[in-house]
């Protein structure tokens, strides 16, 4: 049976958005599952959405929210918003769940695809991807045709060929052979990009073909959670803008 990947990431605890993703990746009969961090963080379902990602049995790999949740190490250098859900979140956490997230490798790599949340050359330093130039440096790590990303949020594939590196705007892309590509699948939980709708990606490497799929979800459920929960309100009325 041909592989059909549904790669996902920055799920961050909404477990709204995460139900419509997994019900739509099953839909489009995915045989495989990956994803690229940070499980938890922001929203309002940490142990919830752990669950779900463990029962799926595939590769994750560590995220920054996933780091700081489950270590008790400072947050005197962290945003005050962000801090504020980080401490809710590691009180929220069962120990199982911590454990797991303190397990989980900061690189993967699955069947001829790596998997990192941040970047290559340094996965451990949480460093941002937005633009070619500092897409570049991860080129150098890559040793597969594809390598899954997240951490910005924001969907966009990096072209890497003939010493050069381009940027595809996500969609439906063909992966062609002799170029190596660098891919942000977007967020689940908490896009960035203006679209509020969840954002995932589905690969089918025998064909070299990825597909970007966005899908509306129950926002205001989510956004719900988040002011039963205490959280800051600014965290529910992003979820609205995608911003």
């Amino acid at each position: 049976m041909d592989r059909k990947i549904a790669v996902l990431g920055d799920i961050h605890a909404n477990l709204d958005a995460l139900e419509v993703v997994l019900a739509d990746a099953r839909a489009q009969n995915v045989n495989e599952f990956i994803c690229t961090g940070d499980v938890v963080g922001y929203n309002a379902c940490p142990n919830e959405c752990c669950k779900l990602v463990r029962e799926l049995g595939c590769a994750v790999v560590q995220g920054n929210h996933d780091h700081y949740c489950a270590f008790e190490e400072s947050l005197e250098d962290f945003h005050h918003l962000a801090a504020a859900v980080v401490a809710w979140t590691r009180r929220q956490l069962s120990s199982d769940n911590a454990a797991w997230l303190r397990s989980l490798p900061y690189t993967a790599m699955v069947k001829g695809i790596q998997v990192v949340h941040s970047t290559l050359d340094m996965p451990e330093h949480w460093g941002y991807v937005f633009e070619s130039v500092e897409a570049e440096p991860s080129f150098s790590y890559q040793k597969t045709q594809a390598c899954f990303h997240g951490h910005t949020h924001v969907p966009v594939v990096f072209e890497h060929q003939f010493g050069t590196v381009g940027r595809l705007e996500p969609g439906t892309i063909e992966l062609r052979l002799g170029r190596k590509y660098f891919v942000n699948v977007g967020s689940v939980g908490q896009p960035r990009d203006g679209d509020p709708r969840a954002c995932y990606c589905i690969y089918e490497p025998s064909k070299h073909l990825l597909e970007y799929r966005r899908l509306e979800y129950d926002v205001a459920a989510a956004q719900a959670r988040i002011r039963e929960a205490g959280l800051p309100d600014h965290l529910a009325d992003r979820l609205a803008r995608g911003r």
